[in-house]
C-alpha cells in the first residue's frame, strides 16, 4: 500500500490547484483522476474572474493564463453589463479562457512540481481512523493518507461516503447547451419567449454554433442527444437550422446545494464537491480554485506538524459563507430570467439599479471575488480582506506585494519606523520593511487608513493589522502559523 500525506480525489481545476499549493509547501500530495489524460470533453467553464487571476498572480502564474486568454473589461448580472475597469485591482477584467486550457496550463505546473497522478481510476471507498485514511481505488490498488480531500464534483463519492449532508434547492429549470454545425444560417443572438431566454452564438472557427436553450420541462437525469437539441430548436425557432455533427451536448439545471460541513475529521471537501449551483456568472471554477488557496496552506501546516488539527476548522468557517452567497447570487440570476410579467418588471428595476455606479461596483466586486471578507474580528477594514498588490520600495529594491507570496509563505510587511521581533517564527514568516506612499483602496469600501504593518497569509488575506503598536501580533502569529519555536 502506497502512502501520501494528502490524497486528492479529482484532478480538475480545484484538485490541481490544491495539489500545487501542497507541493509548494513541501507536502507529499497525490491526485486520483479518472481521466487517462488531462483532455476535457464537453463544455465547461469559460473564464476567470479578477480574484482568481490575482491568486494565480500571487504564485507567479498569472501571465501563463493571461497570455492564452482574452481579457474583457466587463461582466454581467442577468443581462446587465457591469464594467469593472475601475475596480482597484491590477486584474480588473475577466479573462475568457476555456476550462480545458486552464486545466492544461495548471497540469503542466503540477508536473513541474512532481505531483504524482493516479490516472484512469476512481476512488471507490475509504475508511478513516485516528491516524489516517485507507483509500480504495477502482483498479484494485489502495492508498494510505493522513488526509483525503474530495474534489470529485457535484456527485462526489467522497462527500456521500463521509455521510455529509448536501441540503439546498431542487431544479426548477433545465437548459440544453451544445456546439453544433448547421446547414442553414441560425438566428444569431438571444430570443425570449414564455419558456425563457435562448441564445445562439457563433464560435471562433465560424463554422459551428454554440446554443443555450431553455427546456419546456425540467430534465435532470437523461443524457441529452442531438435529437433533443433539434426538437428544442424547432419548438423555439420553428426549425433546427439543419443541426448536425455535434461536438458536445450537455444539460444543466438551476439546482443549488451546499455541503453542511466541509470537513469530517480527516476528510475534506472543495470545489463542486462542496457546492453546486447554476453556472450564471461563471463563478463555479473560480470559487473552487479559491477554496484550494484557502485550504492548501492550512492543510500543509497541519500535515507538517506546524499547526494543530483545529486550524482546518477555519477552512469551513471561512469558505462556507462565500459559497452560500454564490448560491444566492446564481439563484437571483435564475429568478430574473423568468419571462412572466412580474419577473420581467423586477428584472427591469434591477437593471436600473445596476447601471448606477455604487450598485454596479458592489455586484461586480461580489461576482469577481474581490470583496471576500473573512470574519477575523473587529479592527481595521483590511482585516480578513485581500491584501492589495501594492508597489513597494524595500531594501532589495522595488517589488509588488504579490511577488512576496510566490513561494506560498506568509509575510509581515512593516510600513512604519518601529521594529518587530518575530524570531520564533523566522523559519515560517517573512519580515519585510517597506515604504508605500500611494492610496490604500479596497473594492466597495473605497479609501482606508494606511496601516503601519500587516500580516499577510499565504492565500493573500490579511490576518493582522498594526496601528503603531504590536498588540495582537503574537496571538495572530500563533493562531495562523503555529506556536513559537523554542530556542
Amino acid at each position: 500500500m502506497k502512502s501520501h500525506a494528502v490524497v486528492i480525489a479529482g484532478g480538475g481545476p480545484t484538485g490541481l490547484m490544491l495539489a500545487g499549493e501542497l507541493a509548494l509547501a513541501g507536502v507529499d500530495a497525490a491526485i486520483v483522476e479518472r481521466r487517462t489524460s488531462q483532455e476535457l470533453v464537453g463544455m465547461r467553464a469559460k473564464g476567470l474572474h479578477s480574484r482568481t487571476i490575482e491568486v494565480l498572480d500571487q504564485r507567479g502564474l498569472a501571465e501563463l493564463f493571461v497570455s492564452q486568454g482574452q481579457p474583457h473589461d466587463a461582466m454581467s448580472f442577468h443581462e446587465t453589463p457591469l464594467k469593472i475597469g475601475d475596480l482597484p485591482s491590477r486584474h480588473n477584467y475577466t479573462l475568457a479562457l476555456q476550462q480545458n486550457h486552464f486545466e492544461r496550463i495548471l497540469a503542466e505546473h503540477i508536473c513541474e512540481l512532481d505531483v504524482p497522478i493516479y490516472r484512469g481510476c476512481d476512488v471507490t471507498g475509504f475508511v478513516q481512523d485516528e491516524t489516517g485514511v485507507d483509500v480504495a481505488l477502482s483498479d484494485g490498488r489502495s492508498l494510505r493518507t493522513e488526509y483525503l480531500v474530495g474534489c470529485d464534483g457535484g456527485q462526489s463519492l467522497i462527500r456521500k461516503t463521509a455521510g455529509i449532508e448536501f441540503p439546498g434547492w431542487d431544479a426548477t429549470t433545465s437548459w440544453l447547451i451544445a456546439e453544433i454545425q448547421t446547414a442553414e444560417e441560425p438566428a444569431w443572438g438571444f430570443r425570449h419567449d414564455t419558456v425563457g431566454i435562448h441564445g445562439i452564438g457563433k464560435l471562433d472557427d465560424g463554422r459551428r454554433a454554440f446554443v443555450v436553450l431553455t427546456e419546456r420541462q425540467v430534465e435532470s437525469t437523461a443524457a441529452p442527444t442531438l435529437r433533443d437539441v433539434s426538437e428544442t430548436l424547432i419548438g423555439i425557432y420553428g426549425t433546427d437550422f439543419g443541426a448536425h455533427s455535434p461536438d458536445c451536448i450537455s444539460r444543466f439545471t438551476d439546482m443549488a446545494r451546499q455541503a453542511a460541513t466541509y470537513r469530517d475529521r480527516r476528510v475534506l471537501l472543495a470545489g463542486d464537491s462542496a457546492h453546486v449551483h447554476p453556472p450564471m456568472g461563471g463563478q463555479g471554477l473560480n470559487i473552487g480554485v479559491q477554496d484550494a488557496m484557502n485550504l492548501g496552506w492550512k492543510l500543509a501546516q497541519v500535515a507538517k506538524g506546524i499547526s494543530p488539527d483545529s486550524l482546518l476548522d477555519t477552512y469551513h468557517t471561512e469558505r462556507h459563507p462565500v459559497a452560500a452567497r454564490v448560491l444566492r447570487n446564481t439563484m437571483a440570476h435564475v429568478a430574473l430570467r423568468r419571462q412572466d410579467e412580474r419577473s420581467k418588471a423586477l428584472a427591469d428595476y434591477v437593471a436600473q439599479f445596476l447601471r448606477m455606479d455604487e450598485p454596479r461596483k458592489r455586484m461586480a466586486a461580489e461576482i469577481s471575488g474581490l470583496d471576500v471578507h473573512y470574519n477575523l474580528g473587529e479592527g481595521h477594514p483590511l482585516l480578513g480582506r485581500r491584501m492589495p498588490d501594492l508597489d513597494l520600495v524595500t531594501a532589495n529594491g522595488s517589488m509588488r506585494v504579490f511577488s512576496l507570496l510566490h513561494d506560498a509563505q506568509p509575510v509581515l510587511i512593516n510600513f512604519g519606523e518601529r521594529s518587530f521581533d518575530i524570531a520564533p517564527w523566522a523559519d515560517r514568516v517573512q519580515l519585510v520593511d517597506a515604504k508605500y506612499s500611494g492610496a490604500w483602496e479596497l473594492p466597495v469600501l473605497g479609501a482606508v487608513t494606511a496601516p503601519t504593518a500587516v500580516l499577510v497569509r499565504p492565500d493573500g488575506y490579511v490576518a493582522w493589522v498594526g496601528d503603531l503598536t504590536q498588540e495582537g501580533l503574537l496571538d495572530a502569529l500563533t493562531m495562523w502559523f503555529g506556536a513559537p519555536a523554542v530556542a
